[in-house]
């Protein structure tokens, strides 16, 4: 009965998010669940929902990233993340400072100081701040 019910909580989990979270583990539980009526060894069973788990999800998750990554609409931002920015206001450690980029000025954050003027790589974007380091010469 675990794991009829660990099926109908993974398919719910699922539904809700709509981001392919947990079907590979409710296939693991589906797999268990048959494995259940063969043997009443709750090790052997584990063992099959975490294995079946484990393949489909290594067997199925590059192409649906593939698929969705295909369908994914980059914005503005993102392509900022690589280019070279100048410190307009000095940048102190885990502090905010600024940077100009691309003719924007954005707070950013180093988890070393740099100064003003200094050339600064943009690393990623979190919220409405970007994380930058000094530009090696």
């Amino acid at each position: 009965m675990i794991w009829f019910a660990l099926i109908f909580v993974f398919l719910i989990i699922e539904a809700i998010t709509l981001n392919l979270v947990t079907i590979w583990f409710a296939f693991g539980s589906i797999c268990a669940y048959i494995t259940s009526y063969f043997t009443e060894n709750i090790i052997i069973q584990l063992i099959v929902f975490v294995i079946t788990s484990a393949v489909s999800l290594l067997l199925t998750k590059p192409l649906v990233e593939k698929y969705f990554k295909k369908n994914k609409v980059s914005t503005n931002f993102d392509r900022i993340i690589g280019q070279i920015g100048i410190v307009t206001k000095t940048i102190k450690k885990h502090e905010g400072g600024r940077v100009k980029i691309d003719g924007k000025d954005w707070m950013a954050i180093s988890d070393k100081e740099i100064k003003n003027g200094s050339e600064v790589e943009i690393l990623k974007i979190e919220g409405a701040k970007i994380i930058v380091r000094k530009k090696e010469k």
